[in-house]
């Protein structure tokens, strides 16, 4: 027997489910895209990317009101298929083949929003790249040579933080399921580190702890050890303002603005900052590169912005699998959390640091 979704009715005949404030939301940030790409002062790159980037906002609004019409035709075919005593084969293969065009239409349109995320995220490092060229040199997305002192690390562009540009003072606050999707999406588009034959995984590529030498860049997300505002120490995720090599201390901002009129700045020693690895691991290939089972490990709690006590249960199958772990949690009698599946970049070693 086929059921109709639930939430839909005969309300929704007509009526196009996604649309409203996802359609205005489109509309302002085509008229903004559009706006940017006519100002002068841009460089003919970021101009590029935000003509590519309006060319996606069509095409993205195009499959949307396509899915959004399946979908309508979806609730209608409902609507009909109540009044049939029976269904019959006619209405069964026609839902089916409702469902699968309104499938095919909703990862076309991911597609699509992916891209548009990715020249976002190029337009910004570019813009900050023109603004503080003297902060940061760009970084080369090449595949390393093998981790030897003598060899430095290559670095592929790092994320944009999720909060915005390196212009921290001005950057926008962001809501936390958004932020939450931002952090996840950045999980899924870590490079895979690909080594020639005999060739050793290099710093920061999975479960590979960075040189005692490395100084992470403004931007760059990392776990930092803070003391809270109920006095508490703990480890969360934060992004690089800058680094003081004098006194080997970072000024970093915590990820997670919401209830907050300002965002909280703290500045900690170059020993309670942790990277987040650059490279993914390929459990395939550089299987050494992967925490073993029952390591103990920091891992960012799903759905927040905090670093916890964790052990390995589950080392990660292939480059599209995640962790699963188990935290530390006294609530159970066993003194863990059930296992729970946590991405390769927020899992990260363990640190032991003295309390202050």
């Amino acid at each position: 027997q086929i059921m109709e979704p639930r939430g839909w009715g005969a309300t929704t005949v007509g009526k196009a489910p996604r649309s409203g404030k996802l359609a205005a939301a489109t509309s302002s940030l085509s008229t903004s895209v559009v706006t940017s790409s006519r100002n002068s002062e841009n460089s003919p790159l970021v101009a590029s990317l935000l003509q590519e980037l309006h060319t996606l906002l069509k095409q993205s609004h195009k499959e949307r009101q396509d899915g959004e019409q399946t979908l309508v035709n979806i609730s209608k075919t409902h609507d009909r298929m109540k009044q049939e005593q029976r269904v019959s084969l006619y209405f069964k293969q026609k839902i089916h083949g409702l469902y699968a065009t309104a499938l095919t239409e909703a990862k076309k349109e991911l597609v699509t929003v992916t891209q548009m995320l990715s020249k976002i995220s190029d337009t910004r490092r570019e813009r900050a790249g023109e603004k503080h060229s003297t902060v940061a040199a760009p970084v080369v997305a090449v595949t390393t040579a093998s981790s030897t002192s003598s060899t430095s690390t290559a670095r592929p562009p790092a994320p944009l933080g999720p909060l915005g540009l390196p212009d921290l003072d001005r950057r926008p606050s962001m809501r936390r399921g958004m932020l939450m999707t931002v952090l996840h999406q950045y999980a899924v588009e870590q490079p895979v580190w690909r080594g020639k034959s005999n060739e050793s995984p290099p710093p920061l590529c999975g479960a590979i702890s960075a040189d005692d030498k490395y100084k992470c860049k403004p931007a760059d997300q990392v776990a930092a050890r803070v003391r809270t505002e109920d006095g508490e120490e703990q480890w969360i995720l934060a992004e690089v303002v800058s680094y003081n090599s004098h006194n080997h201390r970072y000024i970093v901002d915590d990820i997670d603005e919401e209830g907050h009129n300002e965002k909280r700045r703290y500045h900690v020693s170059k020993r309670r900052i942790i990277p987040l690895p650059i490279y993914k691991a390929d459990p395939a290939t550089t299987l050494q590169a992967l925490f073993k089972v029952n390591q103990l490990v920091l891992a960012l709690y799903p759905q927040t912005t905090c670093f916890y006590r964790a052990i390995i249960h589950e080392q990660p199958k292939d480059v599209s699998c995640e962790y699963a772990v188990l935290f530390e949690d006294t609530s159970y009698p066993e003194g863990y959390s059930p296992p729970l599946e946590v991405p390769q970049r927020y899992v990260l070693p363990m640190r032991e640091t003295r309390k202050r």
